[in-house]
Formats: structure tokens, C-alpha cells, sequence
């Protein structure tokens, strides 16, 4: 069993099995959550799989490959022989070529034989959503074991079942086949992170967790980085999503921005890369919006920063989220926010109005309206920019995100250090 280590320093690991670099939550998590924690004085080693995040100087990176079957120039690729390395390997590989998705389990497996092999050297691991079942052989070593749910993916796959042809669904159902591991794994973890109490509440339900797990620990921002920054341009839009997702709502947002009217200064821009040939891009030509919307990716930091400043509107037109992080960039930006009204986002922008507007969900006529109303009166647009500032400066930081993290974290050691002996039974993968 390992000991208490105090109130010092703690030695981190952190869990990714993907980290997309600038947009992607789960990317921008785990790069600002362990720049905050290193600021607090915390040692952290990331651990990730493909694609691999960008971290900041005193952040240590573990890649943990793949066979990054989904890589972004090249999804669904068939590896060389010469590329399998091992069972692992071969189980994810055969697994997506029967229809499932493999990778936090894949990961899981790998980053489980390292972390076991390097169980003198953290006091904590930190898992994000992997929630893979070979993550609990770490607990089986002594490593006390938190993880982060953002948001249980079960909501997800109701969302795209309901809106799929009775001929997909089987198929979405195998895909989305990893959610029952990951809810068997989570009902076997004592400390569990969430963003918002919105998400703690989905999770319990579909889960069939315990209050006593959860920990709401919201997200936060950097305010010096998202800033309003001067002079915006007329009539732009900005989203941040992924395009292809049906939970996130482009659709919705596509539908509402055709609506307006044809001499309406409106162009929205769209931080994504489409599917080629997908659902997006095909839709984006049958409303004739192809002058109205611009596709843009692989953005740094400041560049996606500057792009947020320079909009009139925001827009989150999400079917359900479980925080929202571009909500709170625009916010802290200044940027005039639009959001559905659906999920943890009455949580981030407050119901009363005053920091953004919310429409229902999945309604492209309302958005349109809410979205023209916006756009005709800077009075308007002007108050929410400088209500939702104020609000993301007063309740989303990442130090107090990392000090209640930290707080998380001393709770499952202190637990495994008065609990029972660690089991050394190796707990199946």
C-alpha cells in the first residue's frame, strides 16, 4: 500500500487516449488543466495516445501509440502488417473493421502495462474519459485511480440514434459499444470529476453511479488568452465544434443561418474540418450557403483567440453539452453568445439572460430569430459581451479548476492509504 504523501507536491499522471491539439475539449483539458496543476507547484506526466497534445514547458509527454485508425488525412486506414506490434493491436484493428470504436479500451490496455511498470512514480492517476477496464488493474498496483467524465456518452448515442435510419442504427449501436465499458468501469471508481452538476446528474442516471462519487469541478479559461481585443467584424459568426458530430448541432446552426435574410450581413465561420463529401459539406450546398460559411482548422491558440474577438455573435447550438468551452471563450472574449437552452449550458451562461442568449435546442427558425436580433442591435450584443466577461472572469478559472482538482486527488489517496491492502489480482482486459 502506498503511504500518504502530505500535503507537498503530489507526482501526477494524467490519461488521455486522445488529445486533438486546439479543437477538441478533451485536447484543451488536458493541456491548461496540467499547465495549472505545474503552476500549483504539481509534477504531471501526460500520458495520451494519437492525436498528441501540445503542453506547455514543464509538462512532461508520454506518447502512447496507436495504430491511429482514425487519423485525420487518413480515417479508417488499413495498417501494414509491419505496423502490428502486438494482441493489442490486432483487437483494435478488428474491432473497427467490425464496426466498433476502439480506442479508449486500446488505450487503456497500453497506458495500464506502463503505469503498472511505473507505479513507484506517481502518487495519483488522473484518467480522462478513457475509462478503459484495464484502468482498473492500476488500482489493483496501489495507485489510488480518479477519473474525469465531461459527459456520459450514452447521450450522445441517444442523440444519433434518434436522428439515424433505422438502417444505421445498428451499426451506430456496435460503435458506440465502448459506453457499457465505460459505465462498468466508472461505477468501480470512488473519486469521479464532472464539470457540471447538469453532467453529474446523466452520469448517475445512465451510469447508475452514486452521488458520493461525483465531483463538480467546472472548467475554466484563460482570460488573458480569450479577450475582447477591438474592432469586430460586421456580421460575423463564429462556432467551434465538430462538424460532422449530430450533438453538436451544425445542422441547426446551417438551417438558422439560411433562414436570414439574403441581405443580411452575416457570414459564420466555422472552426472544423468537415467530413469531404459528408453530411455537412452536402448540406452547406443544398441551402446555398457555400459564400456564407467558411471551414477553418488547425488553428493555434491565439489565432482561434483573435478569430473570437473579432466576431459580432458566438454560437452554441449544441444538442446537449456537459460544460462548454467555447461557451466560455466567447464569454470571456465578449463576444455576444447565442446558445441552446438544453444540457450544463443555462449552467455556464446563466439563465437570467443577462450573459447570452438561449433558444431551444435542435429549433433552426428561433435560433434564426434570436441570431437576426443579435446582429440588428449593438446594444444588445454590446451587454452580453460585457456580462458574459464578467462572468467567466468571476466563476471559470483554470487555477481554481486546478485547486479543486488537486483537492479530488488528495481525497483517493488518503482513501487507498487508510483502506484495505491493494489486491494484486490482475483485473481482466
Amino acid at each position: 500500500m502506498r503511504s500518504d504523501p502530505g500535503p507537498g507536491p503530489l507526482r501526477i499522471a494524467l490519461t488521455s487516449y486522445r488529445s486533438k491539439a486546439h479543437c477538441g475539449g478533451q485536447g484543451v483539458y488536458v493541456r491548461a488543466l496540467s499547465r495549472a496543476l505545474t503552476h500549483l507547484g504539481h509534477r504531471v506526466e501526460v500520458f495520451s495516445g494519437q492525436p498528441y497534445p501540445e503542453l506547455d514547458d514543464g509538462v512532461r509527454l508520454t506518447r502512447v501509440p496507436s495504430l491511429d485508425l482514425y487519423a485525420e488525412l487518413d480515417p479508417f486506414r488499413t495498417p501494414k502488417l509491419s505496423e502490428f506490434r502486438d494482441f493489442t493491436d490486432v483487437l483494435e484493428f478488428a474491432t473497427m473493421c467490425t464496426a466498433g470504436f476502439p480506442e479508449p479500451r486500446a488505450f487503456s490496455r497500453r497506458v495500464a502495462r506502463i503505469l503498472r511498470q511505473r507505479r513507484g512514480d506517481f502518487d495519483v492517476v488522473h484518467d480522462n474519459q478513457s475509462l478503459g477496464s484495464a484502468l482498473l488493474g492500476v488500482k489493483s498496483v496501489g495507485l489510488p485511480l480518479v477519473g474525469t467524465i465531461h459527459h456520459p456518452i450514452s447521450i450522445d448515442r441517444s442523440i444519433d440514434l434518434a436522428d439515424a435510419p433505422w438502417r444505421r442504427q445498428l451499426g451506430l449501436r456496435r460503435w458506440y459499444g465502448f459506453v457499457r465499458m465505460q459505465a462498468r468501469v466508472a461505477r468501480r471508481l470512488d473519486h469521479l470529476i464532472t464539470p457540471s452538476a447538469t453532467s453529474a446528474a446523466d452520469a448517475i442516471r445512465d451510469f447508475r453511479l452514486t452521488p458520493g462519487q461525483m465531483h463538480v469541478v467546472p472548467i475554466g479559461v484563460d482570460a488573458e488568452l480569450f479577450r475582447p481585443r477591438g474592432a469586430r467584424v460586421p456580421g460575423r459568426i463564429v462556432t467551434v465544434c465538430s462538424a460532422d458530430v449530430a450533438i453538436k448541432g451544425l445542422s441547426v446552426l446551417l438551417r438558422a443561418l439560411a433562414a436570414l435574410p439574403v441581405d443580411q450581413p452575416a457570414h459564420l465561420m466555422v472552426v472544423s474540418r468537415p467530413a469531404a463529401g459528408g453530411d455537412i459539406e452536402k448540406l452547406v450546398a443544398d441551402l446555398g450557403l457555400a459564400h456564407r460559411v467558411t471551414f477553418v482548422s488547425g488553428l493555434d491558440d491565439t489565432t482561434l483567440a483573435e478569430l473570437m474577438a473579432s466576431a459580432e455573435i458566438a454560437s452554441v447550438p449544441s444538442l446537449y453539452e456537459g460544460f462548454s468551452l467555447p461557451a466560455v471563450e466567447a464569454m470571456a472574449s465578449g463576444t455576444a453568445l447565442v446558445a441552446s437552452d438544453t444540457g450544463a449550458l443555462p449552467e455556464v451562461v446563466g439563465r437570467d439572460g443577462e450573459s447570452g442568449l438561449l433558444v431551444a435546442p435542435g429549433d433552426a427558425p428561433v435560433l434564426s430569430r434570436a441570431i437576426a436580433r443579435l446582429l440588428d442591435d449593438v446594444n444588445l450584443r454590446t451587454r452580453l459581451g460585457v456580462a458574459g466577461r464578467a462572468r467567466a472572469l468571476e466563476r471559470f478559472s483554470w487555477r481554481a479548476t486546478a485547486e479543486a482538482t488537486v483537492d479530488v486527488y488528495r481525497q483517493a489517496i488518503s482513501d487507498r492509504a487508510h483502506g484495505a491492502e491493494a489486491s494484486t489480482v490482475e483485473v481482466p482486459c
